[in-house]
């Protein structure tokens, strides 16, 4: 039997979001420590409109976002996938799913920024085609921050 896995668009109003990045923050503050504290007021989810929840067998086991950064290019936000559904390619397939909704909306490239820490995140981002690039906005001059790029097709 294959196991059920859905894609589903929303907002940051959905429940789901909400209970995951609350869990996304726990697991960011017990790889950081106090350090992680600095970047909370640059992960506030109010009115983001592009919002992915992953469905695994109707359980919400994970999410992204994506904001916009100028007129052509969006910041991808909150991913997330619960550590015990971890290696099941879903953090690829949701980032494909944000990529295509960017697209969508006629944005032609995404920029995202992740911690030194966060090996996962840069094996991902690496693999799905994001270059590195320096440190934007509030992540400039920010030791543990990677900024990375990418032209959307």
């Amino acid at each position: 039997m294959i196991a059920m896995t859905e894609f589903v668009r929303t907002n940051s109003e959905n429940a789901d979001f909400r209970n995951l990045i609350t869990a996304l923050d726990q697991d960011l503050y017990q790889r950081n420590g106090e350090a992680q504290l600095q970047y909370r007021q640059y992960n506030q989810v109010d009115l983001i409109n592009h919002v992915v929840v992953v469905y695994f067998e109707g359980k919400p086991v994970g999410c992204g976002c994506y904001k916009l950064f100028d007129d052509k290019t969006v910041e991808m936000k909150r991913m997330f996938v619960l550590p015990e559904m971890r290696g099941k390619q879903l953090a690829a397939q949701m980032l494909q799913e944000l990529e295509k909704w960017a697209v969508e909306e006629s944005n032609s490239s995404a920029v995202l920024e992740t911690g030194r820490r966060q090996v996962e995140a840069i094996r991902l981002y690496t693999v799905a085609g994001y270059s590195l690039t320096e440190n934007y906005g509030q992540y400039i001059g920010m030791e543990e921050s990677i900024c990375f790029r990418k032209e959307l097709k």
